[in-house]
C-alpha cells in the first residue's frame, strides 16, 4: 500500500471519528458501548505513517483513563456478561428450594410431651400449639404467593452472573422464613422475634422486586412485558410491600394478632389481577 493510500485511509478514519463524536449525544449507552468495543478491536494501536491511531471511547475519555478503569470495567463486564446456564436449571433450583422450605415450615411445629395422658391435658397442649400453627399457615401462604409470582412474572430466556446472584439472594430470604416463623412460634412474647420475621418478609419482597426490574431492564424475560404489564407487576409488588409494612407496624405496636393480615396477600393479588384484566380487555 502506497503512502498516499495510507494517508487517505488515515484521514478517512479521523473524519469518521469526528463525525461519531458529533452525534454521540443522540445515542444510548448500549450503542456507544458497542461502538467503543468495535473501534478498539479494529483500530487501536494501528501504526499509520509513524502515527499511532488511538481511538478511545466516543465520549472523549483519554487512553490513560481507560487504562485506569480497565480493571474495574473487566470485573463489571464479567458480571454483566450472559452466562451459558440454561434458565430452566435456575427455575428448577428455585422450585426445589420452595418445596423444601414449605416442608420445613411444618416440621417447625414441635409437639411437646404430655405430662399426663389425659384428654384434658391433650386438649390444653393442642390449644397451646394454635398460635404456632397459625403463624405457620401465614408463612405458608406468603411462600406460596412468592412461588406463584416467581412462575408468573419470571420467565427467563437468558441470564447473567449478576441476575443469578440476585435470584440466589431472593432464595436466601425465602430459606430463612422457617427460621423466623419458628421464632414467633416459640417466642411470640418477645418483640425481637416479630421484628426478625417482618424484616425477613420485607427483604424477600425487595429482593424479588430488584430481580424483576433487573431482568426487565436487561431483556432477560422470555416474552418481554409491555410497559403496562411491567407497571402492573410493580403495582402488585409495591402493594404487597405496603401491606407488609402496615402489618409490621400494627404487629409491633398494637398486637401480634395482626400478623394474620398477611393472609390478605392472595386476596390483594387477585383483586389487582382482575382489575388489570378488566382495564385491558
Amino acid at each position: 500500500m502506497s503512502d498516499e493510500e495510507i494517508d487517505e485511509k488515515y484521514e478517512k478514519l479521523i473524519r469518521i471519528k469526528n463525525h461519531l463524536d458529533a452525534i454521540k449525544n443522540d445515542w444510548d449507552d448500549e450503542t456507544l458501548e458497542e461502538l467503543r468495543e468495535f473501534m478498539q478491536e479494529k483500530y487501536s494501536g494501528t501504526n499509520l505513517q509513524g502515527n499511532t491511531l488511538l481511538i478511545n471511547s466516543t465520549d472523549g475519555e483519554n487512553s490513560q483513563g481507560n487504562s485506569n478503569n480497565s480493571f474495574f470495567s473487566r470485573i463489571w463486564d464479567a458480571f454483566d456478561k450472559n452466562v451459558g446456564i440454561d434458565p430452566g436449571r435456575l427455575v428448577g433450583l428455585s422450585d426445589g428450594i420452595f418445596s423444601i422450605v414449605m416442608t420445613l415450615l411444618i416440621f417447625g411445629i414441635t409437639i411437646p410431651e404430655l405430662a399426663e395422658y389425659t384428654y384434658e391435658n391433650f386438649l390444653s397442649t393442642f390449644l397451646s400449639l394454635l398460635p404456632t400453627i397459625g403463624v405457620t399457615l401465614v408463612s405458608f401462604v406468603i411462600i406460596s404467593s412468592f412461588w406463584i409470582y416467581h412462575h408468573e412474572y419470571i420467565k427467563l430466556k437468558n441470564l447473567n452472573i449478576l441476575y443469578l446472584w440476585l435470584n440466589i439472594i431472593f432464595l436466601i430470604c425465602i430459606s430463612f422464613i422457617p427460621f423466623s416463623t419458628s421464632l414467633i412460634g416459640n417466642y411470640a412474647e418477645f418483640f425481637a422475634s416479630e421484628v426478625v420475621f417482618g424484616i425477613n418478609i420485607l427483604l424477600a419482597i425487595i429482593s424479588f422486586l430488584l430481580m424483576y426490574v433487573y431482568a426487565y431492564k436487561k431483556d432477560f424475560l422470555e416474552n418481554k412485558p409491555s410497559k403496562t404489564e411491567k407497571n402492573h407487576v410493580l403495582l402488585t409488588l409495591g402493594s404487597i410491600m405496603g401491606l407488609t409494612i402496615i402489618v409490621n407496624l400494627l404487629d409491633f405496636n398494637i398486637s401480634n394478632k395482626y400478623i394474620y393480615l398477611f393472609l390478605l396477600i392472595p386476596v390483594l393479588s387477585t383483586i389487582l389481577d382482575t382489575w388489570y384484566q378488566y382495564k385491558n380487555s
